[in-house]
């Protein structure tokens, strides 16, 4: 009897030890938890090479605690990065290679309780990284008192865009560095406030990194000379009565409630406490509720003949007497897209120069959509090409759509200041 009992209790010690190394066990409410044994490895692997990085598809181990499958690789700089794929899935994608070189993937099979399995170590050739075509793709142009660069991100892919700049301005030379971050697929930033003239270039430098340690070597895009343009004083200008109507488009109506049209063109912004601002009181196309809201124009008499470079606008603010919080900054009541035109003499008529959509900044305190607002829009009269439009005397403001509904609504009833840039024309 003794020796039986010996024999059961030593089976039943084995079978316990058995538990606890196999692919997984039950805690006491019968939830499966991993083993201590490592998992077998992935098998079948093979790989697709994807535009900086690899597409690994593989067949996981049987083991039924099996959690995910993960795939390590180390730079040249000796930082490592690590990508997972849940277990019901046969594929895992692996990015962030800076170079067209070969690279070593070690992919492992993890169970439950953080074990590995050993690794299968797969040599790879990417694809051309996003770094490398964000750089192919980079234009530098001049603007004026600034340049800004375009480039497409097609991957979409997290990168930081250096712009090294050197300029020599009254015989001392500056360096600078200006660094943007993107993901977007197309993107426009710009490098501002440089007050050069014809005769002080800029030589631009440009590197291109990414979040995996990756960095382009630095891509000369030369020396460019920036424009030039002056803000046109407003003491000469003149705003038509709404409703009368200039080459068969009427002047809006702002004269509502508190508003009034000529406050669009004081050079005082509204800042909440001093309602200086235009209000169309949902009738701004003439002023007759009978011809609706929008589209409305503010025409302007610029007093003399000017070429016309870049518009400032600003905002209906009314948020309150402290002036620290959002109000109505890039929200409902105020413009979100306008057109501008210029009259042509000659033709008769006016002719369209191009079309603005005002951006709603991101991540913003309540403080910086403040500052934002009361700094104001500026917009180029010719965004991809910067340039003059031909001289004219007559501009004119067509406000679109408001903010709300993603800038469907035709709801824009205010705005605050009108500013134009330019040079005067030799007429």
């Amino acid at each position: 009897m003794m020796k039986t009992t010996k024999i059961s209790l030593f089976l039943l010690a084995a079978f316990f030890l058995s538990i606890s190394i196999s692919c997984e066990k039950d805690d006491i409410h019968g939830r499966k938890i991993g083993g201590t044994e490592a998992p077998k490895q992935v098998t079948d692997v093979t790989y697709k090479p994807l535009f900086g990085g690899a597409r690994f598809f593989y067949t996981p181990p049987p083991c039924e605690d099996l959690l995910y499958v993960m795939a390590t690789y180390t730079t040249k700089t000796g930082k490592s990065f690590t990508f997972s794929a849940s277990y019901f899935v046969d594929s895992l994608d692996v990015i962030g290679f800076g170079d067209t070189v070969d690279y070593k993937v070690d992919l492992y099979a993890v169970n439950r309780a953080g074990v590995k399995s050993a690794p299968v170590t797969m040599t790879v050739i990417p694809m051309e990284p996003a770094i490398s075509r964000v750089a192919k793709s980079i234009e530098v142009k001049p603007g004026f008192g600034s340049f800004f660069l375009d480039w497409i991100n097609e991957l979409e892919q997290s990168v930081n865009v250096y712009v090294d700049f050197s300029y020599t301005q009254r015989g001392v030379k500056f360096d600078h560095t200006a660094v943007f971050s993107s993901n977007l697929a197309e993107d426009r930033r710009f490098v501002e406030n440089l007050l050069l003239t014809q005769d002080e270039p800029v030589t631009v430098k440009v590197r291109i990194s990414d979040v995996y340690d990756n960095i382009t070597d630095p891509i000369d895009m030369g020396e460019i000379i920036l424009l030039e343009d002056i803000t046109i004083p407003k003491q000469n200008w003149f705003l038509p009565a709404a409703n009368d109507s200039i080459g068969g488009v009427p002047q809006g109506f702002g004269d509502g409630l508190e508003g009034r049209l000529r406050y669009l063109i004081d050079d005082i912004i509204d800042r909440g406490d001093n309602l200086n601002f235009m209000h169309t009181h949902s009738r701004g196309r003439t002023g007759n509720v009978a011809d609706g809201n929008m589209p409305w124009n503010v025409i302007i008499d610029l007093g003399d003949y000017y070429e016309l470079s870049r518009i400032l606008t600003h905002q209906r603010h009314s948020g309150g007497l402290a002036n620290i919080n959002r109000g109505q900054y890039y929200r409902h009541e105020n413009v979100g897209i306008y057109a501008m035109y210029y009259w042509d003499e000659s033709l008769d008529e006016w002719v369209h120069i191009s079309e603005h959509t005002i951006p709603v900044p991101v991540g913003l305190s309540e403080l910086e959509f403040v500052k934002a607002g009361e700094a104001g829009d500026m917009a180029y009269m010719y965004p991809d090409d910067p340039q003059y439009t031909p001289p004219t005397r007559w501009f004119r403001y067509e406000a679109l759509k408001g903010f709300t509904a993603n800038y469907t609504r035709e709801d824009a009833n205010c705005l605050s200041e009108i500013t134009l840039f330019g040079k005067k024309a030799n007429k």
